[in-house]
């Protein structure tokens, strides 16, 4: 479907978010390696988690949701049964490659996919070391999905990923729980950490040591409840919104906090944004607070080096911001963007090229130099939900109508967004 977008000038609020995708995977996966029933609330209604529920329950995994709470009835950390058909993750990477960590330590073979976008997203850096764990894994060439799964008793790894990745470093985590000994992972920068954040919730032990994190195998998993934030790159659309407005202040509640997601507020208070935290809090092992911001003046800035792993997910929103910043927005060292959903770095130059902005683009990133006026267009998703949303703010400040094509890809994280912007009262 298309979705039309007017300007607007004022938005104030109270507004809860999502709740957080990475964290809604994991819990679901670990609930279904524990023993016991694991009690999940504020899980995320996005259609990528809802993907990894629907693979667990082809895996036998009995799942109740009842309004806000869902029940996961664990099988053990090798309980899982053979799937009678293929898996189907949809568009969701966490899925596949969290999941292909958790097949390739049961004795069956399986094989999983997913959508068009997903099939072309690389498999190398998750086969390569599950094999070394012993696992044998056949793909399509170029190690792309679908996978085939060969799952067997696995041997421990110590493993030294060569780009920070939380879905790399979570799937070897994950295998190294059923295999025979410890299993480390060592990153070059940190990436988000939720995997080895809610391991200890469910009674493994998790080793840290710098970037390297270390897990013992045969780990037995006891069922919890898990609480889960409101997800901050969800927030982010929101954030970039109430920053760019003429008169806008939101209040954004219980939002997941963890260190290294916060990227977007490094960069948004870099660039002169008002945000205040409020209600901080911890629950399992993860910070969540209630984030107040403003309208006010932005000025360029500069993202790039070990801030990257933390804000890769809002790259494009901030690319929205750069474009009324005052001064240069710099982004280098983000070559992961073109192996995302689509190929964001092409994307967000397309569609801002398309709203009348100049913009500089390099393998890794991008450069603008603002402010800059948008003017309303017909915004290309590439079946995007983050490039959807991103601009689908721009349209909110931009002179005219845009208009979003292929709009419902948001669902994959954010359900009702575009309805709650329609509902923004002027």
């Amino acid at each position: 479907m298309d979705w039309e977008i007017q300007p607007i000038t004022r938005w104030h609020g109270t507004y809860p978010v999502p709740g957080d995708k990475s964290i809604s995977h994991r819990a679901l996966m670990l609930g279904a390696l524990a023993e016991g029933i694991t009690r999940i609330t504020h899980l995320s209604p996005g259609k990528d988690v809802q993907s990894t529920l629907s693979c667990l329950v082809q895996l036998g995994v009995q799942i109740e949701q009842k309004e806000n709470t869902t029940l996961v009835y664990g099988r053990g950390r090798e309980g899982l049964s053979s799937p009678q058909t293929i898996l189907d993750a949809g568009n969701s990477g966490t899925t596949i490659r969290l999941l292909s960590g958790i097949l390739a330590g049961h004795a069956f073979t399986s094989v999983i996919t997913g959508d068009d976008s997903l099939r072309k997203r690389p498999m190398k850096r998750i086969i390569e070391p599950l094999e070394k764990m012993g696992a044998r894994i056949e793909s399509t060439p170029g190690f792309l999905a679908p996978l085939t799964i060969h799952g067997t008793r696995l041997c421990p790894i110590e493993y030294v990923l060569p780009i920070a990745s939380a879905q790399v470093k979570s799937c070897i985590l994950l295998a190294g729980l059923l295999a025979e000994g410890n299993t480390s992972v060592t990153e070059p920068a940190q990436s988000r950490d939720h995997t080895e954040r809610m391991l200890p919730c469910f009674g493994v032990d998790v080793l840290k040591e710098g970037l390297k994190v270390e897990v013992r195998g045969r780990a037995s998993l006891k069922a919890t409840e898990i609480d889960v934030p409101g997800d901050i790159s969800s927030a982010a659309f929101l954030m970039v919104a109430a920053a760019l407005l003429s008169e806008a202040k939101l209040t954004l509640v219980n939002i997941g906090m963890n260190p290294t997601r916060v990227g977007i507020l490094e960069v948004l208070r870099a660039m002169g944004c008002s945000i205040q935290e409020k209600n901080i809090q911890m629950v399992n092992h993860e910070p969540r607070a209630d984030l107040v911001v403003e309208s006010g003046i932005l000025s360029g800035t500069e993202i790039a080096g070990d801030l990257i792993p933390k804000v890769i997910d809002e790259i494009p929103i901030l690319a929205i911001a750069a474009t009324q910043a005052k001064g240069k927005t710099v982004v280098r060292d983000a070559k992961e963007l073109r192996v995302k959903e689509s190929d964001r770095i092409t994307a967000v130059a397309q569609n801002l090229n398309a709203m009348g902005v100049k913009i500089e683009v390099f393998e890794d990133g991008f450069a603008i130099e603002g402010p800059q006026k948008l003017r309303g267009a017909v915004i290309e998703s590439f079946h995007d939900h983050r490039i959807a949303m991103a601009f689908a703010i721009a349209g909110l400040i931009a002179e005219g109508k845009t208009v979003i094509r292929n709009a419902e890809c948001a669902e994959i994280s954010y359900p009702g967004f575009y309805e709650m912007i329609k509902g923004i009262p002027q």
